[in-house]
């Protein structure tokens, strides 16, 4: 724990959203390895900046490459991969950015964490920041038919320890704020069906609702 240090507060969120014209959230796409999280979260992130909003989109491996090399898949080093990435996304939202998270993410546990990370940002007087969490959630048997980088054969032969969904549990989400399932309805629709939800709750600017 660090000690000798001192908050040094800045612009209030309220100040930052009204100056760039849009409010920052987050939305935590999360299921299974290869349910669709990352295309889904690419499409949306493109979507939203070609609405003129400014997003940023959090892979799950992407990360892995840099901030959380140094984590691998045990259960302590994915509930610290949560962690950082849930203080990241808040520091993107808190900018008045729209935070796109699509990690497996396994446990309610660290996704409770991440949510009361976002509900106790209130610096400066400020209202908690939205966190949206979407269960991108289609059947373990759809998610293992795709298989695009093979680790759910690996994971079934032995090769891979730890693999949720079949070695690892994968504790869906109870009450989150929307369910996607990328198996029956095509990447623009869960896309739609997002910015809709999103644009009925004001998320959007009302001149950036999707059509």
């Amino acid at each position: 724990m660090a000690t000798n240090i001192t908050w040094h507060p800045s612009l209030s969120r309220h100040e930052r959203n009204q100056l760039r014209g849009q409010r920052g959230f987050t939305i935590w796409l999360t299921g299974l390895s290869a349910s669709g999280k990352s295309t889904v979260a690419t499409a949306l992130e493109q979507h939203l900046l070609h609405l003129g909003l400014s997003a940023y989109r959090l892979d799950g491996d992407n990360v892995r490459f840099g901030l959380n090399k140094d984590l691998g898949f045990s259960e302590k080093d994915r509930n610290e991969n949560i962690r950082r990435i849930a203080e990241v996304a808040k520091l993107f939202a808190d900018s008045s950015t729209i935070a796109i998270t699509s990690f497996i993410s396994p446990y309610r546990a660290d996704r409770q964490i991440a949510r009361e990370l976002h509900s106790q940002a209130t610096a400066n007087g400020d209202d908690s920041i939205p966190f949206i969490e979407v269960f991108v959630d289609v059947p373990l048997e759809v998610a293992e038919q795709r298989d695009p980088k093979g680790l759910y054969k690996k994971a079934r032969a032995g090769e891979i320890k730890d693999f949720t969904g079949i070695s690892a549990p994968y504790e869906e989400p109870i009450d989150p704020e929307m369910r996607i399932r990328t198996h029956e309805s095509s990447v623009e629709e869960c896309v739609a069906q997002i910015t809709d939800w999103l644009s009925a709750r004001g998320l959007l600017p009302p001149t950036q609702k999707a059509s």
